[in-house]
């Protein structure tokens, strides 16, 4: 009998978990409280990827009521950070785009992000900073829908 047994599946879930929700956790309050909170983030994320929005698509997209999207993107909108534009082919219907100033704080943000990590992966061991590098397609592959 190895000395070593594998860890179960269920254990490592639960590792894992904790693990990542940490991470986020502190990934996150690096982040100043004036910036984006998580649900402002994720729709500024989404139209710097995919382009101008309808409100309807972005709640789709970020599983959120229409009604929930229609006062974020209204907030972001009082901030600057995104605008309501005609859509090309539907004059019934307007897209949200997102702003200069909503480019900039996303990459405020990030930069902040990757800044705290960078330092905290400072203090790791090159073969640790190896691992993790090994491990990263494994997650990707967990994060994919």
């Amino acid at each position: 009998m190895p000395d070593h047994e594998s860890p179960s599946l269920d254990s490592v879930v639960a590792d894992l978990t904790v693990a990542v929700g940490g991470l986020i956790r502190r990934l996150r309050a690096e982040v100043r409280a004036s910036d984006l909170n998580l649900s402002e983030a994720g729709v500024i994320a989404r139209l710097e990827r995919e382009g101008p929005l309808t409100t309807a698509a972005l709640a789709r997209a970020e599983a959120m009521t229409p009604q929930s999207m229609g006062t974020l993107v209204l907030q972001l909108e009082r901030r600057e950070l995104v605008r309501r534009e005609a859509h090309p082919t539907d004059g019934r219907q307007m897209l949200v785009a997102l702003t200069p100033a909503g480019l900039a704080a996303r990459h405020r943000q990030q930069a902040a992000k990757r800044a705290w990590l960078a330092a905290a992966m400072r203090r790791l061991e090159p073969a640790e900073i190896e691992r993790l590098h090994h491990a990263i397609p494994l997650i990707r592959r967990l994060g994919e829908d």
